[in-house]
């Protein structure tokens, strides 16, 4: 593997499944899977997907985190703290990204099966829509800036 330059923040999520996370991921929010590493029994030790063109891209690094972790998705089911924190549709412990039309991102992300927490709106400090990923880690995206 060659030595790749990282931005100096990158968010780490663990999911139950990974590997469905970068389909989903791949597909529906139109990242690039730029490596992975595996253990014997085929589970996601590491893996980075990127998103963006070279000059302003953002990375975020994956895992199967095991241990009895729960994804934000599951945890709702059983605790009812949980729940209270995702009946907003803002974005909880989640990850921001700027995107070149975000109304195409918007279509892309729906029919990838995205769970919609908001429209693309106009909040006065950008253009933006709330997304989650299967797994209930809730994502931003945003319209760069012209």
């Amino acid at each position: 593997m060659t030595e790749t330059k990282l931005p100096t923040v990158v968010p780490m999520l663990a999911y139950e499944n990974a590997s469905a996370a970068i389909e989903f991921l791949t597909t529906a929010f139109g990242f690039t899977e730029r490596f992975r590493f595996t253990d014997d029994d085929g589970r996601i030790t590491h893996a980075e997907l990127a998103h963006g063109d070279g000059t302003g891209q953002g990375v975020v690094m994956l895992v199967d985190f095991g241990n009895g972790y729960e994804s934000p998705a599951t945890h709702v089911r059983t605790c009812e703290a949980a729940r209270r924190w995702m009946d907003t549709p803002y974005i909880v412990n989640g990850v921001f990204v700027q995107v070149g039309d975000v109304r195409a991102h918007f279509d892309r992300a729906k029919a990838g099966g995205a769970a919609m927490l908001s429209e693309v709106e106009d909040t006065g400090h950008g253009i933006l829509y709330r997304a989650a990923d299967p797994e209930g880690h809730r994502w931003m995206f945003s319209q760069l800036s012209a």
